[in-house]
């Protein structure tokens, strides 16, 4: 079997992970092996992050619109099962901007919550 030298593909490669790792902590900046450890991490890291991002958002949106719920003396769940009885079909992130910037237009979504889960009754 002829013999590989590899050449400018390693130097390619390896140029490639250290500038992943531009900005690490001591030998993780500096030596191939430690680097590529750091970046691998680092990439597993960043990939779990964007799906925790979306949790996290959704998380804070739902307690922005509880509290803009309790205001109005409603609970989250009835005020959410109530805009799903009047028809209105707006996702959380709207809802919560709703509720943090714009309370006079909120506080009509509640009482159509309300009107609806009365007729509903």
């Amino acid at each position: 079997m002829p013999r590989v030298k590899r050449g400018t593909k390693r130097r390619a490669s390896r140029k490639k992970t250290l500038a992943l790792a531009k900005g690490f902590f001591l030998t993780k900046s500096k030596l191939h092996r430690a680097a590529q450890e750091a970046v691998e991490k680092s990439l597993k890291y960043g990939y779990k992050g964007r799906r925790l991002k979306k949790r996290d958002f959704r998380a804070l949106w739902i307690v922005r619109i509880g509290a803009g719920c309790r205001e109005a003396g409603m609970s989250y769940s009835r005020f959410m099962n109530g805009l799903k009885k009047a028809g209105v079909d707006l996702n959380r992130k709207i809802l919560s901007d709703m509720a943090t910037t714009d309370a006079v237009a909120f506080g009509a979504l509640v009482n159509q919550a309300k009107a609806a889960l009365e007729k509903a009754a």
